[in-house]
């Protein structure tokens, strides 16, 4: 039998120094290959923007649908900037939830202008505390242009609208409020959540799959689209193109004492303790620090569907908000209660409510100049005219 064989007779294997294969990146090759995936990060988002057909026209607001598309918004503010129209910014009052988009608030301002002055920024559910992360993270061209913006007073109408109970509960989005500070106690997202939408909103190429994934994918991940579509072609979709705009009110415009809606005895939280009413100040600090000027519209407000005690408290927060703006030097308008029969609920106009309103606008001195100061249109070589 064979003597076993030793080490000294086996023979020598190549020591691994780094692993298992003599693949290597030089130092050089490193920088270029992280170049190329920075470009990858931000190219692709701009190439996409090149790529997508997107032309507003008159009376244009973003899709109901895409109410979360917050790239597409930020895209929307760059267009604006670029016509030196008026942003007119809030929540669904400002999109126009009961009335068509000929019937808005900006739409009705633009016929009082006799042009296309003022363009509809309104997203459904944009509460204060939504409005001041979109305005932070995606309204960066919103930046020394005229902007309106809406205050609805709603918003503060509760503990609960305010974001204040302990319980939690699912309110609108969650991706634009404050993820760890201040905390919010109803809102329990895991923290890797929370962190993913941080990182999100500083990284382009992420808010560009998010839009997709909304615009083009039901607001299904690519993965879940292809279970729910399993012979669908992913290619089609984003060929399809972008949603068109809704020409239509998204709900059936009727007066509330026909909806079957009662007298509210909203609770209405102090002023001084609203996390909403705080949010709202932030936005205007940070559209104050862009160098805009603002324009604040407060209300309109439903009072004949609140009880005595109920109108006595929104009247006394609606009078702090007016002295506050006062103090601060922000011209406003404190919408006066529009007829019973121009409201679809709490808070929303119908298309006579939102005539009624602009043209109390129009006849308001403070509107009129700060109307007048229009900021001056960009030149293609970057100047004013």
């Amino acid at each position: 039998m064979k003597e076993a064989a030793t080490a000294e007779h086996m023979p020598a294997v190549p020591e691994a120094t780094f692993g298992s294969h003599e693949v290597r990146l030089s130092g050089r090759l490193w920088v270029l290959a992280i170049a190329l995936i920075g470009g990858a990060f931000i190219g692709m988002p701009v190439a996409w923007q090149a790529a997508e057909h997107f032309r507003p026209t008159a009376d244009y607001r973003i899709p109901y649908a895409l109410s979360s598309d917050y790239w597409l918004f930020a895209r929307y503010c760059q267009w604006v900037a670029s016509q030196g129209q008026t942003f007119v910014v809030g929540d669904s009052v400002t999109w126009g939830q009961y009335v068509g988009a000929d019937q808005t608030l900006p739409h009705c301002l633009n016929q009082l202008a006799g042009q296309d002055r003022f363009a509809n920024m309104g997203m459904d559910g944009m509460h204060p505390a939504a409005l001041a992360g979109l305005i932070h993270y995606y309204g960066r061209a919103i930046s020394g242009r005229n902007v309106i913006v809406h205050c609805n007073l709603l918003w503060m109408s509760t503990k609960k609208h305010d974001l204040q109970v302990d319980k939690e509960f699912q309110f609108n989005h969650p991706a634009l409020v404050p993820q760890f500070f201040p905390r919010i106690a109803c809102y329990r997202a895991p923290y890797p959540q929370r962190l993913s939408i941080v990182v999100q909103r500083l990284v382009p190429l992420l808010g560009w799959t998010d839009h997709l994934r909304v615009a083009y994918f039901d607001q299904m991940t690519i993965p879940a689209w292809t279970i729910e579509h399993p012979y669908g072609d992913l290619l089609k979709a984003p060929i399809r193109g972008l949603p068109a705009p809704d020409r239509g009110p998204h709900q059936a415009p009727v007066p509330w004492t026909q909806a079957g809606l009662t007298e509210q005895d909203f609770p209405w939280v102090p002023l001084d303790t609203s996390f909403q009413w705080r949010s709202f100040r932030r936005a205007l600090e940070t559209l104050q620090a862009r160098g805009n000027r603002l324009f604040v519209l407060v209300g309109p407000f439903n009072e004949h569907m609140l009880t005595p005690e109920s109108l006595a408290a929104y009247v006394q927060r609606r009078d702090q908000v007016a002295a506050w703006l006062d103090e601060h030097s922000i011209p406003h308008y404190v919408a006066p209660a529009l007829p019973s029969e121009d409201y679809a609920d709490a808070s929303h106009p119908l298309s006579e409510g939102y005539a009624l309103l602009a043209q109390g606008l129009f006849n308001d001195q403070a509107f009129a100049r700060f109307d007048s100061g229009r900021a001056a249109l960009p030149r293609p070589d970057g100047g004013v005219r």
